[in-house]
């Protein structure tokens, strides 16, 4: 009899975590599980692409802090064999709901981010005790890399062991299918090359630098960068390109759930980031065959880039002249572009979802 396994999540937005979960949710074996969702609220641009299935419940749009009620309540009413927590944020209301419910199956958390990365503000630090206090309730900590592994050990104190690195399902076997799509965008019947960079359009993206870099090499080639994503960070980007005179060459035409018909045909993918856990993006344009630039922030790329100039080209935080540097660099040599995105290819199979899942599955059954 296939084992019950509620997945906890805030929503199914435009993040990679939600496109992880869902990939999960499609991919879990249903001889072996059973799989609920169970959302803080009923909304997300994935929710429409959950398995027909898969139930879902929904906590009435409950705050991080109120929600751990009726998901206890939810606990006990179906009485899972597995609870897993695919949100940071949600980490720490599934602790709680699954202590007050007296569950006796296994809990699982998923940590998807460095703990703090930017300014450490109250909030922050009562999260940061809260995880402390609660994580090592879990059966199992998985930790999207080994970056975001060593930051619990530091941070939390966790036991070593009890976290488990388990990388995201990135290459799923639609990749190429969902690739090969038309792009209905007006610069890709032009010969112009395009830079793509794809985020939530948020501080840690650091998409500034990015623009910054742009505005050196649109000077001295002719070019365009496209930016895919939604966020706060929307009006600041586009007042930043006008300011910079850049405002034509520049697009950002929002959140576009196949993002791989883009990479698949822009000339080089750029990953501008303060902070990461494990960018999925960067492996899905590998995983496309563009060649890659990405900064070397905590954590993630330095995993996934496995040689510095081969597989792609990693950049310091926030230096829009290194990068620069390096897009013009690839720009003027196709035949490098060439070796570097047929290197990265190969480096992206790492995560390919069959090999992942059966990490998933370990981990999650306490098998690993």
């Amino acid at each position: 009899m296939a084992s019950k396994l509620f997945i906890l999540r805030p929503t199914l937005g435009q993040g990679g975590a939600d496109r992880v979960t869902l990939t999960l949710l499609q991919a879990f074996d249903r001889q072996q599980f059973a799989p609920i969702l169970v959302l803080m609220s009923r909304e997300g641009a994935y929710l429409e692409d959950v398995p027909g299935d898969v139930p879902v419940y929904h906590l009435g749009g409950r705050g991080l802090w109120t929600a751990w009620w009726p998901l206890a309540n939810l606990l006990r009413q179906h009485r899972p064999a597995l609870l897993f927590s695919t949100s940071s944020g949600a980490n720490i209301i599934a602790v709680i709901a699954y202590k007050l419910s007296h569950q006796h199956g296994r809990l699982i958390l998923s940590e998807r981010g460095l703990l703090i990365r930017n300014r450490v503000i109250w909030k922050k630090r009562l999260m940061l005790w809260a995880k402390r206090l609660l994580y090592a309730q879990a059966d199992v900590v998985t930790a999207v890399s080994q970056g975001v592994k060593d930051d619990l050990i530091t941070r939390l104190h966790l036991a070593a062991d009890k976290i488990q690195v388990v990388y995201n399902p990135i290459v799923t076997p639609d990749l190429p299918q969902l690739a090969a799509e038309p792009v209905n965008h007006p610069w890709f019947s032009e010969d112009v090359p395009i830079i793509l960079g794809v985020g939530r359009l948020v501080e840690e993206k650091d998409f500034p630098t990015l623009l910054h870099a742009f505005v050196q090499v649109r000077a001295q080639r002719p070019c365009r960068l496209l930016i895919l994503g939604e966020g706060n960070g929307r009006a600041e980007l586009i007042q930043l390109a006008q300011a910079l005179g850049i405002e034509h060459d520049v697009d950002l035409p929002g959140f576009d759930k196949n993002p791989f018909k883009f990479m698949a045909r822009c000339t080089l993918f750029v990953l501008s980031s303060r902070f990461e856990g494990l960018p999925g993006v960067l492996i899905q344009a590998m995983a496309c065959g563009v060649p890659v630039i990405a900064t070397d922030c905590p954590s993630g790329p330095s995993e996934i880039i496995m040689a510095d100039g081969q597989d792609g080209f990693l950049t310091p935080v926030g230096d829009a002249q290194v990068l620069a540097e390096k897009i013009l660099f690839l720009l003027d040599n196709p035949e490098k572009r060439d070796a570097m995105a047929r290197h990265g290819r190969e480096s992206a199979e790492r995560f390919c979802a069959e090999t992942v899942l059966a990490r998933y599955v370990a981990a999650i059954e306490g098998t690993v």
